[in-house]
């Protein structure tokens, strides 16, 4: 009975988020967040400088460009993500740096560049995140796409808090979070995945449903831009919907993802692709000593 409520409750939710309405999914459009990992850590113990590295290989693509210019389809990403406290949970600073290449070019050669530079923080349920993107061409000379944001998401209770959830469902746990940004600065950045209008409004959305002891993930999220030229500026434009499945063990995890890029108020380009991701996370205390990186409700808007 467990298993077939279980198997329930994960149907609903890859199934919400298939077709559920635009304006609910969302995320950055390459700084996407993968579901956190738990481990075990000093907590009187405070960390300098934590993080994770990725690879991936787009197994499957027949659309997803490989440059700002929407030029090239991709074959590899590799990332790295670095954050640091400033002032406890209420203000950190991160980056990410996420590489391209295109397997029209023989999948090694890097083809774009983006760098996000940001400020986040936590009060209570609620986070916060001021950020700065540039994605550009590194092989060639090209469009450069560029923003400067604010974004807050509200994440309620984890479903474990539940005592009706705890007792049905021992071994898992569900988390969600939801919210929206205002793309202040933009002078470049698209509203459409075929490289029209320019965004303006952002709504987000995401959820973790652990399937066992977090260790098995299935995750949802999206992203819903609107268009500052269109007539109705809340109106969306673009939607990205990411669903992926996580396997873990301790500091490792291997994901496979499919993600779908479109147009919400017009025909247009659809970019999607299916990758295979592998991360690796780490954590340096103030000591010097490595260890896994905690849970925090700051990973909640990446």
């Amino acid at each position: 009975m467990r298993t077939l409520r279980l198997l329930t409750i994960a149907s609903l939710l890859w199934g919400f988020g298939l077709i559920s309405p635009p304006a609910l999914w969302a995320l950055e459009k390459y700084g996407r967040p993968l579901p956190e990992m738990e481990g075990a850590h000093n907590q009187s113990e405070e960390h300098w400088l934590q993080g994770y590295l990725l690879t991936g290989a787009f197994m499957h693509n027949p659309t997803f460009a490989a440059r700002p210019d929407n030029s090239g389809l991709v074959g590899l990403r590799h990332m790295i993500h670095l954050e640091t406290n400033i002032y406890k949970e209420y203000l950190q600073f991160y980056t990410d740096q996420n590489v391209f290449s295109d397997r029209k070019a023989g999948w090694i050669s890097l083809s774009e560049w983006d760098s996000v530079y940001a400020f986040t923080g936590a009060i209570q349920n609620w986070n916060w995140r001021l950020q700065y993107e540039r994605d550009a061409p590194v092989d060639r000379r090209g469009i450069v796409q560029a923003y400067a944001d604010t974004l807050v998401t509200y994440r309620p209770a984890d479903a474990r808090s539940l005592s009706w959830w705890r007792s049905a469902f021992p071994e898992q746990n569900l988390t969600v979070y939801a919210g929206g940004g205002w793309l202040f600065h933009n002078q470049t950045y698209f509203a459409r995945p075929d490289n029209t209008g320019r965004a303006l409004f952002r709504y987000v959305a995401h959820a973790d449903l652990d399937l066992y002891r977090n260790r098995v993930v299935l995750f949802v999220d999206g992203n819903v831009f609107t268009d500052r030229s269109a007539s109705n500026v809340l109106q969306p434009s673009e939607l990205d919907l990411v669903l992926g499945l996580a396997l873990r063990y301790q500091d490792m995890e291997i994901a496979l993802i499919h993600e779908k890029d479109m147009s919400m108020d017009r025909t247009g380009l659809v970019q999607r692709y299916t990758a295979l991701q592998l991360r690796y996370e780490f954590e340096w205390t103030k000591s010097s000593s490595p260890a896994r990186i905690a849970q925090g409700g700051h990973h909640a808007i990446r």
